[in-house]
């Protein structure tokens, strides 16, 4: 079946353009500057609410920030109870109605969110008095409505449905889970059977016990009268009762006594996520803290980072690689080293993120490294001391965190004295190469062959099996036995047939199809009018109610070009070469099976399908029980990296005795596209000069 025509003219509609930026020339380091913080206005009601006020009168704006620090809690059977307390608070107090509370909200031009731990809020000056009135109201006199909190509940269970099959979401998720241990607090995860534990009364109770005021931080930033905002503090907050906190308890993370591999097969991955991982004991004020820095951003911390140079720039594995170190001062933490990328390379990604790993706790690192580096944090610090949130983020930090009250005095200082030493020590302190976790999440039928083969330092890392929910498991089967008789052809004539047989599919002349185009976080929903016309004139065009056409391409059968913003871009050589090879609608009538192999039987999503290689990085897959086509799958270079992209087929539908999917999903890196069909026509009499 002829897919949708999509092309790279679409991506570039639907993503953002980022200029290039020349990061080879870093400025060059003076001496630490000094730094001047401000002080904020400070105060404690009875209760144990910490108050910090940082006036700034360049804008006439404030905003508020509530923090509630408790200590995290540890998992249960109802995981999520705190996400579901979160998504229906701020909808309406016990005194404002959900719809006149945010109808005065949306009037006055202001923001506000309430939340599990906390509360937002951001106005102009002159509303601020009131907006903090809301905040106050919703974040302590909520209402809880049973209607709202079902309402909630469904969408946190479609939620889940929706990205049950989402690899990166899959990949963190086992990850937590392997580092730390389902009960921890670090580990836990919502699932379909947690939400469903939870009830209105669990909802109630939770916040009961936790919004309380004895760990509670009350941050404002802005254009205010301090003396006026002192009071109406007092007047709202006073009355907030205090609680008495209980503890949860959790079992800590067990340590890795050698290096393994751990792979979670996930079938219909077009990439894969590669993680190594090790658990690290590390807070804001341990004296080790400004040297970790320092060696993570050398190590990852940045697209200049010696992992991005390394696995992207000069062996084309991927597009980003990076790695990151946590601090915490109620649990331990990760040091993470991670990158995505295509399954000819992932063995050879997880060796090369070793060796960079290896290496920073092997080898000096070099004078321009470590002056470039402490370069930026200067930078970055200066920039983002000027900003008056940032005096209070630091002033909380120090409460918090329970650090030295000149500790942000002297960050620079500080970040200046780590050496080529301190940097080496903390690396194979806090780096643990041989005690660590190596999770790869991916395409088992793709890549276990090499990845079982994978060694470091001359030894193969053992590897291990998971679930998508961190449980170890036998090693799956990533490929079953293909019977007698199975063969391209007999795959090819089985398909033709299960759509409505050779006849029918050869007297459709042209094929109109209206779609509906879901575009993930996009602030619109474009509709798609798709025009085709036999052997392979096609046509699309991309529209938005009340905005217009944002995207037209036309093939006219030797010619083609996409139209977009006003500018008409002809096709290149090669896509005109690519539409001239489509000889129909359905390429199973055309392609030669002789020209065509069958690669295998795989597992996926509870169906086997035959794996059919087309051509060189181009495979069709076919369920072996319906016949139907369910996926396809085309990778072409760019530059040194190769795009995977995947077209998967579901919903189908019978049309004038015809079976078209009326659900089709294109996945593209990250970019993922859903298509589902509206109405097909069939035989509309399109004229030839339609497609010029």
């Amino acid at each position: 079946m002829k897919e949708l025509y999509i092309n790279l003219s679409l991506l570039l509609f639907l993503t953002f353009s980022f200029g290039q930026v020349d990061r080879s020339v870093m400025p060059v380091s003076g001496p630490t500057p000094s730094i001047k913080l401000g002080t904020p206005i400070e105060f404690e009601l009875k209760n144990g609410l910490k108050v910090l006020m940082v006036e700034n009168h360049k804008l006439p704006r404030v905003s508020v920030n509530l923090l509630i620090d408790n200590p995290p809690i540890a998992g249960s059977s109802k995981n999520g109870v705190y996400s579901m307390t979160s998504s229906i608070l701020g909808k309406g107090s016990n005194s404002i109605p959900k719809d006149d509370y945010i109808e005065e909200i949306d009037f006055l031009g202001a923001s506000l969110n309430i939340n599990a731990g906390g509360a937002f809020a951001s106005s102009l000056s002159r509303f601020f008095p009131r907006i903090l009135e809301m905040m106050a109201d919703g974040a302590l006199n909520p209402l809880f409505s049973s209607e709202e909190f079902e309402k909630e509940k469904a969408k946190t269970l479609e939620g889940i449905k929706a990205n049950s099959k989402n690899v990166a979401q899959i990949a963190r998720r086992v990850e937590s889970i392997l580092a730390y241990g389902k009960n921890h607090p670090n580990g836990k995860y919502t699932s379909e059977e947690s939400i469903n534990n939870i009830s209105i009364e669990d909802v109630k109770l939770f916040y009961k016990k936790n919004y309380i005021p004895n760990n509670a931080y009350l941050i404002i930033i802005g254009d205010f009268n301090p003396e006026t905002i002192k009071k109406m503090v007092k007047k709202l907050f006073s009355k907030w009762k205090k609680g008495k906190l209980e503890p949860t308890i959790w079992e800590n993370p067990k340590e890795v006594n050698e290096l393994n591999l751990n792979f979670v097969d996930v079938p219909n991955a077009i990439q894969s996520e590669v993680v190594f991982q090790n658990i690290v004991d590390l807070s804001i004020k341990d004296p080790d803290y400004f040297p970790v820095l320092v060696a993570n951003k050398i190590l990852g911390g940045g697209p200049e980072n010696r992992l991005e140079q390394q696995i992207r720039e000069v062996k084309g594995y991927t597009y980003v690689s990076r790695s990151s170190i946590g601090s915490s001062k109620y649990t331990k933490s990760r040091f993470r080293a991670y990158t995505s990328t295509r399954f000819q390379v992932t063995d050879s990604a997880v060796v090369e993120l070793l060796n960079e790993i290896s290496k920073i706790r092997t080898f000096d690192v070099s004078d321009k490294e470590l002056s470039d580096v402490k370069a930026k944090y200067v930078g970055n610090f200066v920039l983002a001391s000027e900003s008056p949130s940032t005096i209070a983020n630091y002033a909380l930090n120090i409460k918090t965190q329970g650090l030295d009250k000149n500790f942000y005095k002297t960050y620079l200082e500080n970040i200046d004295k780590v050496t080529k030493e301190d940097v080496i020590r903390v690396a194979n302190k806090y780096f643990l190469i041989d005690k660590g976790q190596v999770i790869v999440t991916g395409k088992g039928s793709e890549l276990i062959d090499k990845l079982e083969k994978v060694s470091f330092n001359g030894n193969i890392v053992p590897i291990s099996y998971y679930d998508k929910y961190g449980n170890n498991i036998k090693k799956p089967v990533f490929k079953k036995e293909i019977s007698e008789g199975i063969s391209v052809k007999s795959i090819f004539d089985n398909y033709l047939i299960s759509l409505g047989g050779v006849e029918k599919l050869n007297d459709i002349k042209s094929i109109t199809t209206i779609a509906s185009v879901t575009i993930p976080n996009a602030p619109f929903s474009p509709k798609a009018e798709i025009k085709q016309k036999y052997p392979n004139m096609n046509s699309m065009v991309m529209s938005v109610e009340g905005m217009g056409t944002m995207m037209s391409s036309k093939f006219d059968g030797d010619n083609g070009y996409v139209e977009q913003m006003g500018q008409k871009i002809p096709f290149e050589k090669d896509q005109i070469d690519s539409e001239k090879e489509k000889l129909g609608f359905f390429e199973e009538l055309y392609l030669d099976p002789k020209n065509m192999e069958l690669i295998s039987l795989i597992p996926m999503d509870g169906n086997d399908l035959y794996k059919v290689k087309v051509k060189e990085k181009s495979f069709r897959y076919y369920d072996s029980k319906t016949s139907l086509l369910v996926m396809t799958e085309e990778t072409v270079s760019q530059g040194n990296n190769d795009i995977t992209s995947t077209t998967k087929f579901n919903d189908y539908k019978e049309v004038d005795g015809v079976l078209f999917p009326f659900k089709r999903e294109i996945s593209t890196g990250p970019q993922n596209i859903i298509f589902e069909i509206k109405s097909i026509k069939l035989n509309d009499d399109i004229k030839d000069s339609f497609f010029k």
